[in-house]
């Protein structure tokens, strides 16, 4: 019950002020996205 709660709220729903108001679902994935733009212009 706890383990759903934190991946179900916590992690897709709850806004952090660390990652710029973003949830830490949404926050890694702009991470990876970003990654790639990165990879693929060296």
């Amino acid at each position: 019950e706890i383990t759903r709660y934190i991946i179900g709220y916590y992690c897709q729903l709850r806004p952090h002020q660390y990652n710029g108001g973003l949830t830490p679902n949404e926050s890694e994935r702009l991470y990876w996205e970003n990654s790639k733009i990165v990879a693929n212009f060296s």
